[in-house]
C-alpha cells in the first residue's frame, strides 16, 4: 500500500512562511506529477500547486502563485511546498498527492493516484 506522508505545518503570524514536506512510505511507485491541494473548513478542496517530473513544468493556483514554491525529487516521490507571505486566507489542511499516470490536468483531483494525510496550516492576522 502507497502512502504518503506529509510534514511542516503549522501555526504562524501573517507575512511568515513555512515549508510542507511529502514523502512516500510503504510500497515504492512511480510517478508523473505530484502536488498540493488545501481544504480550508466549510469548503471544498482545491488545487494549490503541482510539478511535472518530466521537464520539471511547474503549475499554480492565482492565489497562491508567487507566494508559493513546489520543488523536489521525483526519483524519490518526494516533494516541498515552500509557502512565503502567508496570509490568513492560507489557512487549511494541505494535502499532498500523486499521479502514478498522467492523465492530463494538473489541478483535478480525480487525477490523483495516492494521497497523505494533511497538515494544518493556520495563519493567524
Amino acid at each position: 500500500q502507497v502512502q504518503l506522508v506529509v510534514s511542516g505545518g503549522g501555526l504562524v503570524q501573517a507575512g511568515g512562511s513555512l515549508r510542507l514536506s511529502c514523502s512516500p512510505s510503504g510500497r515504492t511507485f512511480s510517478s508523473h506529477i505530484m502536488g498540493w491541494f488545501r481544504q480550508a473548513q466549510g469548503k471544498e478542496r482545491e488545487f494549490v500547486a503541482a510539478i511535472r517530473w518530466s521537464g520539471g513544468s511547474t503549475y499554480y493556483a492565482d492565489s497562491v502563485d508567487g507566494r508559493f514554491t513546489i520543488s523536489g525529487d521525483g526519483a524519490w516521490n518526494t516533494v516541498h511546498l515552500q509557502m512565503n507571505n502567508l496570509k490568513p486566507e492560507d489557512t487549511a489542511v494541505y494535502y499532498c498527492a500523486a499521479q502514478a499516470y498522467s492523465r492530463g490536468s494538473n489541478s483535478y483531483q480525480g487525477n490523483y493516484d495516492y494521497w497523505g494525510q494533511g497538515t494544518q496550516v493556520t495563519v493567524s492576522s
